[in-house]
């Protein structure tokens, strides 16, 4: 495959990238289309591409777009592209996939486990806070999902009757006892959630000791930040961020499923 466009459509954002064959060329992302845009662009010959103000939107208006999504409402629109390939799960070539598993999740692990060839472990700082493990055949070994950093604190802000929205800019910087609600807040959810990601890491490395334990998503920074803060050097080499582990996978699925087309 030429160029071509990837988009992983995710609970909170668009996540797009233009490929050349099987080369990461440029990502971006951009917010889910209300349900008048979309309602709109289905009565146009094929949905306007968000694109950055420097690339050329008639270059690729006609090139293959790839899409992998979590959001059935955001999907539909995207599926009148020309020329458009809906990644699922049974085209992916990794084994033990249950049927509810996200696409994203399963897009990132596979881009990792070929990225460094072992067993590894994604953690996805998004909306929703996952784990996913695959073993050294490739092979799925689990997961799990909790609501992620800026979800609960917004939780606590709209079902509560007196706690504010906070903002996260200071979050690693916070002290464990705050003085002020705020702050409690921030406290709170930020080493809950920071307990929780190593406590899972360790689990992990109890059956996995080399594995690979790769950081992605929009809060990702901020939890690997943490964690190289708080680790020895050794441990250090095992652990990586790479907010497009995902578009990685995409651009393999890619190449697989050109490759199982080829005759003979």
């Amino acid at each position: 495959m030429g160029t071509w466009l990837g988009l992983i459509i995710g609970n909170s954002r668009l996540h797009w990238a233009w490929f050349g064959g099987d080369q990461l060329r440029r990502t971006w992302n951009t917010v889910h289309f209300s349900e008048d845009a979309i309602a709109t662009s289905l009565t146009l010959p094929h949905p306007p591409l968000p694109l950055p103000p420097d690339l050329d939107d008639h270059a690729l208006r006609s090139v293959p777009l790839m899409v992998a999504s979590v959001v059935p409402a955001q999907t539909q629109l995207w599926l009148n592209y020309p020329n458009v390939v809906e990644l699922t799960l049974e085209q992916l070539e990794l084994a033990n996939l249950y049927p509810t598993l996200g696409i994203d999740r399963a897009l990132a692990a596979l881009g990792a486990f070929h990225h460094w060839d072992s067993s590894v472990l994604v953690i996805d700082g998004g909306t929703a806070l996952t784990f996913t493990g695959v073993n050294e055949q490739g092979a799925l070994v689990g997961g799990a999902i909790a609501p992620g950093l800026r979800l609960q604190i917004q939780t606590l802000h709209h079902h509560t009757a007196a706690l504010p929205d906070v903002e996260m800019a200071t979050l690693q910087a916070i002290e464990w006892w705050a003085t002020n609600t705020p702050d409690a807040i921030l406290s709170g959810v930020w080493h809950l959630v920071l307990a929780g990601v190593r406590d899972f890491i360790w689990n992990w490395q109890q059956n996995y000791p080399l594995s690979h334990i790769v950081l992605t998503g929009g809060d990702g920074e901020l939890l690997y930040q943490a964690l190289c803060g708080q680790w020895q050097p050794w441990h250090k080499r095992s652990l990586h961020l790479d907010p497009h582990i995902g578009l990685r996978g995409m651009a393999i699925a890619s190449a697989q499923l050109l490759n199982s087309e080829k005759p003979g």
